[in-house]
């Protein structure tokens, strides 16, 4: 499970995360996905490609 807010500016961004696990998982480029889900800071972006499920 993703964080609900990012780190460094506090943007809210678990609730785009299901989205983009589902559309990259389909093989879509995630930086596209990303600029489709309006995440378009650096640091809200790491959240994202950083993410390891753990569970």
């Amino acid at each position: 499970m993703l964080l609900v807010r990012c780190f460094t500016c506090g943007k809210v961004i678990s609730a785009s995360f299901d989205e983009f696990k589902e559309r990259t998982e389909n093989g879509e480029n995630p930086g596209e996905v990303l600029d489709d889900l309006g995440i378009t800071k650096y640091c809200c972006r790491r959240m994202f490609i950083s993410h390891v499920d753990v569970w």
